[in-house]
């Protein structure tokens, strides 16, 4: 499987009791489609796997993989703290039909490299499909290094690698070391960057409610090669890179930035709490200043 373009990772919606609302999920999903991104992911962080049972996750994935009816391919999140979990979650993705997993590193255990591709090589067995690691030590507390890729290499299941270590450093690794490893920008304000060093796609939680923009990014470095326009449309970005990682809010303003696209998206679920009205001044004002530079980039204007 090729893992090109932009890869939304889905949110999921919720009600005011918190509940998940299907309806808001599916008008979500059909605009990502009709938006024309290159494939959809089922439970992973922006979509608050962390925050749902296993049995939500799984009912989760059921509806897009029946939604999709196969105009997108499905990648499934397999991330848990239990390895028990995240075998769990990758048989049943073959179960359904899904193109590929997503697998993490197991957070707060901090296992060693060798430990760590034990677990995804188990996971991997589990599934028997394309996988793309997600390299987070942000969140996870280990980083994806050389002897666990070099040990996970033995498999040809893993395919791409979301890259969210925030190091440049990475980006010259994988490119240069580990080329036969499809690497996916992770790391949303080093995106041209990613692209330079041959980065095939862009798994973009802003692409919820702002797709066109972010591919537009992708068509302008990958597939025309044009880095001055990237470079343009990539300054046009970077407020709003800024504004979703404010104060560690991003996955609220990815869901207020849907409500501002007319989508329902509801509030996270505890811990998370919603934006306050400065936020989403702030967030709405960004996102108008943006959607118009990039639409006059796109059409040729001079600025």
């Amino acid at each position: 499987m090729r893992f090109s373009g932009i890869h939304t990772p889905i949110i999921t919606p919720y009600r005011e009791d918190r509940s998940i609302d299907y309806d808001a999920l599916e008008a979500v999903l059909e605009n990502l489609i009709a938006s024309k991104v290159d494939g959809i992911i089922s439970g992973g962080s922006t979509g608050e796997y962390y925050a749902q049972s296993i049995d939500e996750r799984k009912e989760l994935a059921n509806f897009i993989k029946k939604k999709l009816t196969g105009r997108l391919p499905l990648t499934i999140g397999t991330g848990a703290m239990r390895l028990e979990d995240s075998l769990s979650m990758a048989r049943h993705a073959r179960e359904i039909g899904a193109d590929a997993i997503l697998v993490g590193s197991p957070p707060y255990s901090v296992p060693t490299e060798r430990e760590n591709a034990l677990n995804a090589l188990a996971i991997d067995r589990a599934a028997n499909l394309p996988i793309i690691l997600y390299n987070y030590p942000g969140r996870m507390g280990v980083s994806m290094g050389e002897e666990f890729l070099d040990r996970v290499g033995r498999s040809g299941n893993f395919q791409a690698i979301k890259e969210s270590s925030g190091d440049i450093n990475r980006v010259h690794l994988l490119a240069r070391d580990y080329p036969h490893i499809q690497m996916c920008c992770g790391m949303d304000d080093q995106a041209l960057e990613f692209f330079a060093w041959g980065a095939t796609g862009w798994v973009a939680g802003g692409a919820n409610f702002l797709p066109r923009e972010h591919a537009a990014l992708y068509k302008a470095c990958v597939l025309e090669g044009d880095f001055v326009k990237g470079r343009r449309i990539m300054s046009a970005l970077l407020p709003l890179m800024r504004v979703l990682e404010q104060g560690g809010k991003f996955i609220q303003n990815i869901k207020f930035g849907c409500e501002i696209m007319g989508m329902r998206a509801g509030p996270p679920r505890p811990p998370l709490r919603a934006l306050n009205k400065e936020d989403k001044r702030s967030l709405e004002r960004v996102v108008e200043v943006l959607r118009s530079t990039i639409s006059k980039i796109e059409s040729g204007e001079k600025q």
